[in-house]
Order: structure tokens, then C-alpha cells, then sequence
């Protein structure tokens, strides 16, 4: 959903005339990663409503049409004897499908765009995928990375779209906070260069500092080129861990592993990429599942995340780490409800990051992280939120508790908490009953 640096675009343009074309597929829709965001497709249509507004200014526009792929570009190919499709390949399994429905029937070209370098490409010496993160990052960071001077400019110029062929009127629904397009992208990408990149390092797990860019959502519509993203962050130079632009770029090739991972083994969208973890004995407890999906848990630095998550539709990195291992760890509840529940209200929920993210957090995914590992919601609260501002924010029953006490309300005793829930479960017997559950399952699955 952009002009910039869209190997599809100027490959169509090189070909000749061309109609831009965005299908709202049914399929995608009504899926279970798409049902019911309904924030994140009002952010979607917000964008195609900016992106029609650039091709407009270009002398062309967006012809949306709702359907299943292959159908749609048919008839849109019929209507202007158009003889190819240009698209950006994707990596997910229903993806992939579609790009086989719709090649059945026309001529298709497909381009990388989705990540910084094309899906796939990085691989061990025998071809191979990697399952550990940072043994890709070395492997991607011993080649050169792209430059923005050898990036793809947006066309000064597209032929007009006859007036016969029409499409669904997209009006854009703006999303508090986060206004979608292309120019807010790069507006977005800019102000992050230019004011935090220095302090990414340092003020990255800060919950109530705004030092993360917060592109994600740009990223995942692809109105932010995330080849222009690691050519910023590269030419900032990179330097030690500890340095910001090398940080951010390890946020960049996050993404990247996990597009790798599931273009290689989609089957990690439904199961547990460790087999030996596979089966474990959750709880689920429903009145947990809903105090947790409400901010209503007791422990304020998750309810802080949880209800960010609610009022904006997006989360700070470090809270969401913590939030998902309360569900999965302290609650002992599926991963897979905590992957779905983010799916339904994150404005950047992208299945390969969003599973990724959730496996890492459960121990059952690709990295070398121990499973029984677990985040503290107490200790993280004081460490990464240590004078309260955060939790303040956004659970507003414990504005009146100043400093750190504001991470263990209930040792305050006459202190009110304006109906703030005591804690719904104990940190030190959850701990308990995650690595019985855990042991359990990989004792079953020893032989795996």
C-alpha cells in the first residue's frame, strides 16, 4: 500500500499500462486471524483511502472490488484486456494459496516486498532455514544491506484508468493515534530518525517513554517499505548492542526470522514449533481468560498493557512480553487464545510476527529460550515502569499511589484503589503449576 520502493509497481509500470487494484478478499475476511479486528480493517481502509489519494495526484486510482482474488482480477483483466498481475509474494499459507488460485488463471509475476530481502533467501549452507534468531542475524548481517540511494522512487507519472472501470468507494476511517498512509509512514519514520534513534538502545523498554517508532502497523500494510526502514537504520551506522540503530535494525530482522519461519513451516501457525512441548496441560480457566483480556487481573503493569491494547490497539513491546507470559505462564492458558485475542484488537497484527512473538514468550517456539522462563509482572512493572507513569495511564483506579507502589497495591493497605481487583492468582504457585504442566509434556513427548 505504497508508491515507494514497490518492486510490483515498477515492474507493472515497465510493462506497460496498468490499473492498480486491491481486492478485499472474502476468504482473508472471515478467517480467524481477520473476523473480528475490526480496528485493524478500519486502519486498512483508512489507508486505501490515502493510497487512492496518492495514485490521484499521480493521474491514476484505486480500484477496490470485494471477492475472492483469482475472480476479481479476472474480471478486472477482462475489462481493460490486461494481459499480467504484479503483486508482492506473500509468505502466509492462505496467501500462498490465493497467489496459486490466481495464476491458474492469469499470467503472475511475483516481487519481494513484504520483508527487507525476499523470503527465503536467507539460508544456512545446505539451503536450510534457521530456527535460531541469532544465527539468521548473523547470516543476513554478513551481506550488505540494502542503501536508500539504490531504492525504487515512486513514479512521477501513471496512465488514467478509464472511467467504465469501477470499484468500491473506499472512505477512510481514521484510527486515533494513528492516522494510516504512506506520507504518515514516512512523516513517522522520519521524526524517529531524526529524535530517538540515538536512545532506542536505552529507552526501548521503557513502557512510559515514546521511544519505539510505533511503525508496525505501517509495516505490516507495506505502506512503510521495510527495505527503506533497515537502509535508514544501516546508514545511521551500527555499532555496538548496545548502540540504537543496531537495535532497531534486531527489531527489523524479528520480523524478518518470522516471515522465514512460517514461509518454511507454516504448520507453526497451529502448533508448537518444539514437538516436545506439544500437548500441554493448560488450564484455560474462562473467568481468567476474560479478567486477563480486560485488565482486570490485579497486577497493574498487565492491566496497564492489556488496557492500552483496548483503548488504542496497539501495545508497548516490553508490556506485551509480560502480558503474554501472565496468560501463558501465571494463568496457564493456551498460547494460542493470547495469539488470537492479539490478532482481534492489534492495528499491526501480522500472523507470522504476532505467532512468533507468542511461541517465544511460551517457550514452545523457534529460539534457544527456555521454556520455563518467566516475566515477573511486579518486578518488570518497578524495573521498566519505575516511577508508575505507565500504570497510572492507563489504569486510572491507582492514580492516587505515587512511585513504584503503585506495582503491588494491595501491600497498601488503607490506601484506595477505587474497586481495583486484588490479584487473581499467586506468582510464586503459578510458577509452580506452569513447570509441572510443562515437565509433564515433555516427558510425554521424550522420544520427539
Amino acid at each position: 500500500m505504497r508508491l515507494h520502493d514497490n518492486a510490483a509497481l515498477q515492474a507493472a509500470c515497465e510493462a506497460g499500462a496498468l490499473v492498480p487494484v486491491f481486492v478485499l478478499d472474502e476468504t482473508l475476511l472471515r478467517s480467524r486471524y481477520h473476523r473480528n479486528a475490526t480496528r485493524r480493517i478500519e486502519f486498512m481502509f483508512d489507508g486505501l483511502h490515502a493510497l487512492d489519494a496518492s495514485l490521484r495526484t499521480l493521474g491514476s486510482r484505486l480500484i477496490v472490488r470485494e471477492g475472492h482474488a483469482a475472480e476479481v482480477l479476472s474480471s478486472v483483466a477482462r475489462e481493460v484486456q490486461a494481459t499480467r498481475v504484479f503483486a508482492a509474494a506473500d509468505v502466509t499459507p492462505a496467501g500462498r494459496l490465493r497467489e496459486t488460485q490466481v495464476a491458474r488463471r492469469l499470467e503472475l509475476t511475483l516481487l519481494p516486498g513484504i520483508g527487507v530481502r525476499a523470503v527465503g533467501s536467507v539460508t544456512k549452507q545446505d539451503g536450510s532455514g534457521y530456527a535460531v534468531f541469532g544465527a539468521f542475524r548473523r547470516s543476513w548481517l554478513s551481506s550488505p544491506g540494502p542503501r536508500t540511494a539504490a531504492l525504487i522512487d515512486a513514479p512521477p507519472r501513471l496512465p488514467a484508468i478509464p472511467g467504465s472501470v469501477t470499484g468500491i468507494d473506499v472512505t477512510g476511517v481514521p484510527v486515533r493515534g494513528f492516522p494510516a498512509g504512506e506520507v504518515e509512514a514516512l512523516r513517522r519514520l522520519d521524526r524517529f530518525m531524526a529524535t530517538e534513534i540515538d536512545g532506542y538502545a536505552e529507552g526501548r523498554d521503557c513502557a512510559a517513554l515514546d521511544m519505539t517508532s510505533a511503525l508496525s502497523p505501517y509495516l505490516k500494510f507495506g505502506m512503510l517499505s521495510p527495505r527503506l526502514a533497515a537502509a535508514r537504520a544501516i546508514e545511521c551506522g551500527l555499532g555496538e548492542e548496545r548502540d540504537g540503530a543496531s537495535r532497531w535494525l534486531d527489531e527489523l530482522l524479528w520480523r524478518e526470522f518470522y516471515l522465514d519461519v512460517v514461509y518454511r513451516q507454516p504448520e507453526v501457525l497451529r502448533e508448537e514449533f518444539n514437538p516436545r512441548l506439544r500437548g500441554i496441560p493448560w488450564v484455560n480457566a474462562v473467568n481468567d481468560i476474560e479478567a486477563w483480556k480486560a485488565g482486570q487481573t490485579g497486577y497493574p503493569f498487565v492491566d496497564a498493557g492489556m488496557r492500552q491494547l483496548q483503548h488504542t490497539g496497539w501495545m508497548h513491546n516490553r508490556a506485551r512480553m509480560v502480558t503474554a507470559s501472565f496468560l501463558v505462564k501465571n494463568l496457564l492458558c493456551d498460547w494460542r487464545i493470547g495469539e488470537q485475542w492479539f490478532m482481534d484488537q492489534l492495528l499491526d497484527g501480522d500472523p507470522p510476527s504476532n505467532n512468533g512473538g507468542w511461541q517465544w514468550v511460551a517457550g514452545t517456539g523457534t529460539d534457544a529460550a527456555p521454556y520455563f522462563r518467566v516475566f515477573n509482572p511486579v518486578l518488570q512493572g518497578r524495573r521498566f515502569d519505575p516511577t508508575g507513569e505507565y500504570v497510572r495511564r492507563w489504569v486510572p483506579e491507582l492514580a492516587g499511589i505515587p512511585g513504584k507502589g503503585v506495582h503491588e497495591p494491595w501491600k497498601l493497605g488503607a490506601v484506595s484503589t477505587a474497586g481495583y481487583p486484588a490479584p487473581i492468582v499467586e506468582i510464586g504457585g503459578s510458577r509452580r503449576r506452569m513447570a509441572a504442566a510443562y515437565a509433564e509434556a515433555r516427558s510425554r513427548n521424550a522420544s520427539m
